[in-house]
């Protein structure tokens, strides 16, 4: 039977979709991965080459399916965008699950991660308390910052802020907090510590934290059938060692792994 090509690639692209995948021109399944490139260690920019945690994790799952890893670097603000028109099969990046749960297909929490507040070495802030009058910044469309705002979880404690300050990404706010535009940065656990090991005796973290939250892969609502079978990858590299070898290279600690 003759097919022409338009219904030609009307199969295709329905084959494409039953796969979740996108396909590679030397057909191998295409995975193409979403990540914020200003969020380290879990995905940056180092040089020309794209690196961190969930990256290499990510790549480590293609290697062990045989697909073709793509790290495609995205717009935070428009991750659900990419991820439902098929631009990226997922969202891996160091992406919370709280609040987020009915948006997206998550996979099983991976990392036990916490909010935490960054201050300069020298500052006189040595607890939440001591941030009331003061100017926080935050990254946009986080978990934290939501939590701050007025109808967030920790709305009482942002109150007592002179004000919130958010920012595209957590570089641009490193830097303000190292060059007095803010008095503190509220952010995520691994990514002050890779700040202070990176700018050492620049900053420290406050004991208290913000708030605790769980880090999963977020799939496009209803694709299960991908997030399965990337989950049972991981679920192999968690047990085989190969996640906690990966989390020490970038200074992630292993107690802060999980997978149930």
């Amino acid at each position: 039977m003759k097919i022409n090509n338009a219904v030609f690639a009307a199969l295709a692209a329905a084959a494409a979709a039953i796969c979740g995948c996108n396909n590679a021109n030397d057909g191998a399944k295409k995975f193409v991965v979403g990540f914020d490139a200003d969020f380290p260690p879990y995905g940056y920019k180092e040089g020309a080459e794209y690196k961190g945690f969930d990256l290499d994790l990510a790549r480590e799952v293609c290697a062990r399916k045989g697909w073709t890893f793509v790290a495609n670097p995205i717009n935070w603000d428009s991750k659900d965008m990419e991820l439902n028109s098929g631009s990226i099969d997922c969202i891996w990046n160091g992406f919370t699950m709280q609040g987020r749960e009915n948006a997206y297909t998550f996979s099983s929490a991976y990392v036990d991660n916490s909010q935490v507040v960054m201050v300069k070495v020298a500052s006189p802030v040595m607890s939440l308390k001591d941030l009331a009058g003061k100017i926080v910044g935050v990254q946009t469309d986080t978990p934290v910052q939501k939590a701050l705002g007025k109808d967030g979880e920790k709305n009482e404690l942002g109150a007592t802020f002179k004000q919130i300050v958010v920012m595209p990404n957590y570089n641009q706010a490193v830097q303000e907090l190292e060059m007095g535009g803010v008095d503190a940065v509220a952010l995520d656990v691994g990514v002050a510590k890779k700040k202070m090991a990176d700018l050492p005796g620049k900053f420290r973290i406050l004991e208290e934290i913000v708030m605790t939250e769980t880090y999963g892969i977020g799939f496009k609502k209803g694709n299960t059938a991908l997030r399965d079978e990337v989950e049972a990858v991981l679920r192999e590299l968690a047990a085989d060692g190969t996640m906690a070898k990966i989390a020490q290279a970038y200074g992630i600690e292993v107690n802060s792994l999980l997978l149930k």
